[in-house]
């Protein structure tokens, strides 16, 4: 039995809410959207949707696989909306967002994993918001490099594929994915000209040197762009935190990946994939 670590006091969140944050929710719920920023148990959905910001979910918001980080519904999903990509677009226009960020559950289930959807999503949103710059969140449609060429070939600005964890621990906490397919995918994007974004959590028994391995990792791949936050375990069903790390370490990690050559690096406790993502493009 795992013994249970106490959560720090940097730990704590402050809860937002003001004009913006009851826009968004507004828009998000009558438009049926899914966010991350729900379905993740976000722990800046406060500060983010105070801003007028949100990161939107297509696909559904059941996944096909379960990796034990992660609180999305995971089981059988429902054929995907014809419509979402002009809903998502609509609605990014409606809050007026000077920057987008879209992700996606993984598709397994469908033939083409659902990459067709990924490129009309971003087509929709380029239409209907032409001065949006947007960046996306892919899934590693299992290595097939084609498929992550129609996302690309929708031309969004940045493209963010999300290592998740060091090489030793990532077949324990990723369903599917493998440490080399994603940087694959990273090196794909990379060299196809398009930003490419990476992101991990730490605190989940990782060592200093394995993320500096890492680094060096995904920056041969090419990745110009990483976040790293804290691993907060979402339910009693996700794997146990191992660690929680001290502000000092992120700041440490912070200047060390600026050190080896990352443009940005958004290092910090609650840091997210998409946290001050409009400062990446």
């Amino acid at each position: 039995m795992v013994a249970h670590v106490k959560k720090p006091d940097w730990l704590k969140i402050r809860l937002r809410g003001n004009e913006h944050f009851t826009e968004t929710k507004r828009i998000v719920e009558s438009h049926c959207l899914h966010t991350i920023c729900t379905s993740g148990r976000c722990p800046n959905m406060g500060e983010c949707w105070s801003r007028g910001t949100a990161t939107f979910m297509i696909g559904g918001d059941i996944c096909t696989r379960s990796c034990r980080f992660c609180n999305t519904l995971t089981g059988k999903p429902l054929p995907l909306n014809p419509k979402e990509p002009e809903e998502v677009a609509e609605s990014i226009r409606l809050m007026g967002l000077k920057h987008a960020v879209v992700t996606s559950v993984d598709r397994d289930d469908l033939p083409d994993l659902g990459a067709s959807h990924w490129a009309a999503t971003v087509r929709a949103i380029k239409r209907v918001n032409p001065s949006t710059t947007l960046e996306v969140l892919i899934p590693d449609f299992q290595g097939r490099l084609e498929l992550v060429d129609e996302v690309i070939e929708a031309a969004p600005e940045i493209i963010s594929h999300n290592m998740e964890t060091v090489r030793r621990i990532s077949p324990e906490v990723r369903s599917a994915a493998k440490y080399e397919t994603s940087l694959a995918v990273l090196r794909h994007i990379a060299e196809r000209g398009i930003t490419a974004k990476t992101g991990i959590m730490v605190g989940l028994g990782e060592t200093e040197a394995e993320v500096y391995e890492l680094m060096d990792d995904v920056l041969a791949a090419g990745v110009s762009v990483l976040t790293i936050g804290q691993y907060l375990q979402p339910s009693r069903k996700n794997i146990p935190v191992a660690a929680y790390i001290h502000p000092d370490q992120f700041e440490a990690y912070r200047l060390k990946g600026l050190e080896k050559g990352f443009k940005h690096v958004e290092s910090a406790p609650l840091v997210r994939s998409s946290y001050h993502a409009e400062k990446h493009v």
